[in-house]
């Protein structure tokens, strides 16, 4: 990719001139392929049309170095290849600047979140990157975390954890800079600006008070924790993917990610240190993200589970396969408008009933392939943002959530069985993988898969599992599942 300075291939959209990204304004922690075809597009772009410089991307990588190995190489610079309806288009992004391998460079990392110029830490870290406890709060008795909490302290502190890295680096930040700070989470979290804020608090506090005190007093006065709400497919590469941008590039390269045209990123806009001028690039810059925040998790993400799960247990490989099956494709729209919509509230400028519309459209694009196994990983860490909420509002409404309950059932029976209806294996890559097969061990009805996983405290609270009009939803919607699939075997057998 370096040999871009020597090759400009025609219809290809190449960077702009590398000086406007030449110093590090951001830090990002977690750099993969959402952020690079996401926050880095919009920083790039904002930085052109403003003619903002200073505001390059420092990429952390937070378990593999496979990311920064890619990166590293090619100076940076990667491809986003956007397949919509039309032709694949492929644009090169030259904002990121530097990547570090947490695990590796403790050191340097801790250096980057202590200089003055970088004003801006963002993560997309996933919602389990969090490490929260039943409560919602950091998980105090997680060893990663406690091992962090005993870890040496200041700039030189190690920390593996990302809420430990976060306080860590501002504690290194508080003693050699002392400059203002904000931090930005991009996650698919419920108010995640105010969730991140009380995990940093947490982590403090758990800290010696001569130690955690006056940290906690550092941040309160000098960083800021704005919310957000990111919005754009990125599903996995693959080498038909890598094929394509080749073709296009006429070069190999091997940080390409993939993502369909559409994108949207709403900010909170509260900043201690300035910020790039995102709006400039599409961005909306708001009071309030909370509307948008619970539109997208509950149209788009509760949505995508469906088809995800039920997809996956029909042997449909990819989230437009599942669109096209009639039966998913009517459950998603029914989803959307029986169960979601009267849950939310309108949002400034939003039609809801247009913007599911639009999901509907996103998703059945035959170009992007979006596995439904990569959406359906990490479901016990997902659903309680993307289902749960729903289901209890329909319930206190005094209504049944048939089509949320259906959703949920089919995460139950993809647990349950390991197996699609030709008998194909679906792996389950879940941090409570294991505690998930334990609830369900020995249980072949759908009585026994509703109770045991309704029995998993992590993920679910008593009021759903000692509701009986949801039990009931989910044992026929879990029995008429199972019913499905163990009629599909016997006609293959």
């Amino acid at each position: 990719m370096d040999s871009l300075a020597t090759h400009s291939p025609s219809g290809v959209q190449l960077p702009p001139a590398r000086e406007l990204a030449a110093e590090t304004g951001i830090l990002h922690l977690g750099i993969g392929a959402f952020h690079r075809a996401h926050q880095a597009v919009f920083t790039e772009d904002a930085a052109v049309l403003a003619q903002e410089p200073g505001w390059g991307i420092c990429g952390v990588t937070q378990r593999s170095s496979t990311v920064a190995d890619h990166l590293r190489p090619q100076d940076g610079l990667y491809g986003v290849l956007e397949r919509g309806l039309d032709d694949p288009a492929l644009r090169v992004v030259g904002q990121v600047r530097e990547a570090i391998v947490a695990a590796e460079e403790t050191h340097r990392l801790m250096e980057r979140f202590a200089e003055p110029a970088v004003r801006v830490v963002t993560l997309t870290v996933t919602e389990k990157g969090y490490r929260r406890g039943l409560g919602g709060g950091l998980n105090l008795t997680d060893p990663v975390v406690q091992a962090d909490l005993a870890g040496s302290t200041g700039a030189g502190g190690a920390a593996r954890s990302t809420v430990g890295q976060l306080v860590r680096g501002i504690q290194a930040r508080s003693h050699l800079s002392g400059a203002p700070l904000s931090i930005l989470c991009c996650d698919n979290l419920t108010d995640n600006g105010e969730v991140l804020r009380a995990l940093v608090t947490d982590f403090c506090a758990a800290l010696p008070s001569a130690e955690g005190d006056p940290l906690g007093q550092w941040i309160e006065a000098n960083v800021s924790f704005p919310s957000s709400m990111v919005d754009r497919i990125v599903p996995a590469t693959t080498d038909a993917d890598r094929a394509d941008a080749r073709r296009l590039l006429g070069l190999t390269d091997e940080a390409l990610v993939v993502a369909e045209p559409f994108r949207q990123w709403v900010i909170e806009d509260d900043f201690r240190a300035g910020r790039p001028s995102w709006e400039r690039a599409g961005a909306d810059l708001v009071d309030s993200v909370r509307p948008f925040e619970q539109a997208k998790l509950r149209v788009l993400n509760c949505t995508h589970s469906l088809l995800a799960y039920l997809g996956a247990l029909r042997g449909h490989e990819s989230i437009a396969d599942a669109v096209a099956d009639p039966d998913l494709e009517h459950a998603a729209r029914q989803l959307i408008a029986v169960d979601v919509l009267p849950t939310l509230t309108q949002p400034p400028g939003l039609d809801l009933t247009a913007y599911g519309q639009e999901v509907m459209q996103r998703f059945a694009n035959p170009a992007l392939r979006h596995r439904t196994l990569q959406v359906a990983m990490d479901g016990s860490q997902k659903l309680p943002m993307r289902l749960l909420g729903t289901i209890r509002d329909r319930l206190a409404a005094g209504e049944t959530p048939h089509w949320a309950g259906l959703t949920l059932a089919g995460w139950m029976v993809f647990v349950a069985t390991g197996r699609d209806r030709s008998g194909r294996t679906l792996p389950l890559e879940d941090p409570l993988a294991d505690r998930l097969r334990a609830a369900v061990a020995g249980a072949e009805s759908a009585d026994g898969i509703v109770d045991g996983l309704l029995g998993v405290e992590e993920v679910f609270g008593p009021d759903l599992r000692d509701s009986a009009e949801l039990r009931a939803a989910l044992v026929d919607s879990v029995s008429r599942l199972l019913t499905e699939q163990r009629s599909a075997e016997g006609g293959s057998a």
